[in-house]
């Protein structure tokens, strides 16, 4: 297992809301606990010693974003949640920019995406004043009833 797999197995935790996650193979075992105190993922990466020695435990440090994206200062932040089943649309049209970016400020009765349930398009609106500092889902995705949507700071 690389460490491409373990990045991708701690964003999947992340989106879930999974604290802990195990998978053990015949030549490898890997266990992975997020901590509840919003520290980052705490791994321990079982692999044999050549040879066929006992199993060596590894600690792996996993960053907790993407390289690249730059951290964002925890704060008393807000989710915006999706309140329904359905895709994820940030735009009202393909060719149309999207209602909401990061930075932008909203008010409570700022549509921030659509959510497509059943053919019938639905408006979502913030309900809280702020900024917006995420975007969680991507364009066109399904999304589930309570999945956090958008991070906002609030004004």
């Amino acid at each position: 297992m690389d460490i491409k797999d373990i990045k991708a197995i701690v964003d999947l935790m992340k989106k879930n809301s999974i604290t802990e996650f195990e998978l053990e193979r015949q030549d490898s075992k890997i266990r992975l606990k997020r901590g509840s105190n919003g520290g980052g993922p705490v791994v321990q990466y079982d692999e044999p010693i050549a040879g066929g020695g006992a199993p060596a435990l590894l600690p792996i440090a996993v960053p907790s974003a993407p390289v690249g994206t730059p951290p964002i200062p925890a704060t008393n932040e807000i989710e915006v949640k999706s309140p329904m089943i359905g895709t994820f649309y940030r735009a009202p049209s393909p060719e149309a920019a999207s209602y909401v970016e990061i930075g932008t400020e909203i008010s409570p009765e700022s549509v921030v995406c659509i959510i497509e349930a059943m053919k019938v398009m639905n408006e979502i609106k913030a309900e809280v004043k702020g900024v917006i500092t995420q975007v969680l889902v991507e364009n066109a995705k399904p999304v589930e009833f309570g999945q956090p949507l958008f991070k906002v700071r609030p004004a």
